[in-house]
């Protein structure tokens, strides 16, 4: 008589044993006596240290944001350069150009000019009284061409190009700026950060005179400003982007630290992480919801003369990134949160794992079936499987840690490679190798 040596476990039954498994540690777990009482004090130790870490997160976001206004040209660039397309900033600096080339012409001047003309030349009285009828629309019609002129040289890409590389060219300055160290370009005088525009009014003074308006020929070199932004509080608001400027490198890694005490202080340290994750979402939702609101109050309170339309045109592309790394870390933050929820002993985590497991595991043992042989790397992947996610959880926060501005697409599409990650972690794990005893070895006949 012979024994066969066993075959090794289908899926469905490696998922009952290893359930079976799960429901004994459990019993075991509760049977035995708690080595320790919950303490009060180290418990709300955790609260606060994750409440601190959530308040951090929201200063870290705010901070780098500012750091990499100050610090990096290309995302300066990247944020005011889209202002020259805007429609409203557009209308805001051909109002203020048009008016410094009006005021330089004075066109009321030119107009009497022609009347003085007229009368000296003995021109007959009905063309003189016409000439005289004509004064509002000659004076209508100049400013006309002169605001269309400008309109022209606002909305061409010329303007868009000179733009960009004249923001590019007065980055430097932005630091003194926002320090109250203002220079030509780019200064911080009576509340407001302005950009001199006398570029644009140079071209239009050429554009005038190749027009036949040979009097913009007179128009002298006018440095003049369009206002970017302007607040009475600008002197409170540049010593806090000056703080922030400089703790941005740093205060990212003190958040992080004080969340991983909190999760290390915590007894249930899958339940304390799950409220990081929770904490630093609401904080984000906060900080969005405060920047929304500050907009509004920001408008409310521009002065006298200001274009709320393109006031606001200039806040939103001030805070395009900032809005964006709120929604990468609230993203990230409640990927966390899910993550450790569906990795704990609820009711809904543990069908869901399996529901999982055992749809992987159907999809191994039909490729097996067809031919698939896992081997070595089926049995190596067993071994360390608790190792390799750890490994890809970890390299997935050093990419998201180190990307340099992570958007909320980074972080989706991080998630998506992690979870496929474990999904080919799972094909792979084919369990362990079937052992052989004496009693399974075929008997001599």
């Amino acid at each position: 008589m012979t024994d066969g040596i066993d075959k090794p476990l289908n899926t469905r039954e490696r998922n009952e044993l290893d359930e079976l498994r799960h429901r004994l540690g459990a019993l075991e777990s509760g049977a035995r006596p708690r080595a320790a009482r919950h303490h009060p004090f180290r418990s709300a130790g955790s609260v606060l240290l994750i409440l601190f870490a959530a308040l951090l997160s929201m200063l870290s976001v705010v901070a780098v944001w500012a750091n990499s206004i100050v610090r990096d040209t290309d995302r300066y660039v990247a944020t005011v350069g889209p202002l020259a397309s805007d429609p409203d900033v557009q209308k805001a600096v051909t109002n203020r150009v048009t008016d410094v080339v009006l005021a330089q012409i004075d066109v009321d001047a030119l107009v009497k000019q022609l009347q003085d003309a007229v009368s000296e030349k003995s021109v007959p009285p009905k063309a003189a009284q016409l000439v005289g009828n004509l004064d509002a629309p000659i004076t209508n019609g100049l400013k006309q061409l002169i605001s269309a002129t400008v309109e022209r040289a606002v909305t061409s890409s010329a303007f868009k190009t000179a733009w960009v590389e004249g923001n590019r060219r007065v980055h430097s300055a932005v630091d003194k700026a926002l320090t109250g160290e203002g220079g030509r370009a780019v200064s911080l005088k009576n509340d407001q950060v302005a950009i001199d525009v006398a570029p644009i009014v140079a071209q239009v003074k050429e554009r005038l005179v190749d027009a036949g308006l040979g009097a913009a020929a007179k128009i002298p070199d006018v440095h003049t400003d369009f206002v970017v932004v302007q607040s009475k509080d600008i002197g409170k608001i540049k010593t806090y982007m000056r703080i922030l400027e400089i703790m941005g490198g740093w205060l990212p890694v003190v958040a992080l630290l004080v969340a991983a005490a909190g999760v290390y202080t915590a007894f249930n340290r899958r339940h304390a992480l799950i409220g990081v994750g929770l904490a630093v979402f609401v904080a984000m939702l906060c900080l969005g919801i405060t920047l929304t609101v500050f907009r509004d109050v920001y408008l409310d309170h521009l002065p006298s003369g200001a274009s709320p339309a393109a006031a606001g045109a200039v806040y939103d592309a001030l805070i395009k990134f900032l809005r964006a790394g709120v929604r990468a870390l609230g993203a990230v933050a409640l990927i966390t949160a899910v993550g450790a929820f569906l990795s704990g002993p609820s009711k809904i985590a543990v069908p869901v794992r399996n529901g999982c497991r055992r749809s992987i595991g159907a999809l191994r043992d039909v490729a097996v079936s067809g031919g698939l042989r896992l081997g070595a790397v089926g049995r190596f992947v067993h071994r360390f499987k608790h190792w390799i996610g750890v490994v890809m959880v970890v390299v997935a926060a050093i990419v998201l840690f180190t990307w340099s501005y992570p958007t909320m697409a980074v972080v989706v599409w991080t998630t998506v490679i992690v979870l496929l990650g474990f999904a080919v972690r799972e094909f792979l794990d084919t369990g362990p190798a079937p052992r052989t005893t004496e009693s399974q070895v075929p008997s001599a006949p």
